[in-house]
């Protein structure tokens, strides 16, 4: 969705709140794509502080499906968002882009609110993603997700020179 943010800038002291319908059905970055699978409508107040600065501020939720880290199974993922942002209208397209100011959300007058959600879904991404806390992976002979049972593979060292870590590990297990 794009709001147009001429109106706001011409009377300072202006307040405009916005609910925008996210049209985002998967989020993709150098990680890969990931599907979204639920999403809150988008709650934004545009405020004029003055000066042709206007304050951003919203909330939503975007749940994405992302592979757990160890077994690779399918995990829905929340990621709750809090939008706060200050936007000078002073500035043109080419002077944000030499004050590196990365919002690509922002065009003339025209917000993008799809792209200004993806940037902090992006920016909000889990580090690890687990299906449960002890989750065993997968084997790494044959490739069974271990939660769902053992696969009969030999767990011996490859290395024999490892024989002998691998018996305290064993005997750890044990106690």
């Amino acid at each position: 969705m794009q709001i147009h943010l001429s109106d706001i800038t011409a009377s300072e002291g202006k307040c405009v709140q916005f609910s925008a319908e996210l049209e985002m059905d998967t989020v993709t970055f150098q990680l890969g794509s990931f599907p979204v699978i639920a999403k809150e409508p988008v709650e934004l107040t545009v405020t004029n502080t003055g000066d042709k600065v206007l304050e951003l501020e919203g909330h939503t939720g975007v749940t994405v499906t992302v592979p757990c880290d160890r077994c690779l199974t399918e995990v829905p993922v929340e990621i709750p968002l809090q939008i706060k942002r200050k936007l000078d209208m002073k500035l043109t397209d080419e002077e944000r882009v030499n004050d590196l100011d990365e919002s690509s959300y922002l065009t003339g007058m025209d917000l993008d609110v799809d792209r200004l959600v993806y940037l902090e879904v992006v920016m909000n991404w889990p580090l690890k993603v687990l299906c449960k806390e002890d989750c065993k992976g997968i084997c790494s002979q044959c490739g069974k997700n271990l939660n769902e049972g053992a696969c009969g593979c030999d767990e011996g060292p490859k290395d024999p020179r490892m024989a002998a870590i691998s018996d305290i590990f064993r005997k750890f297990k044990e106690v």
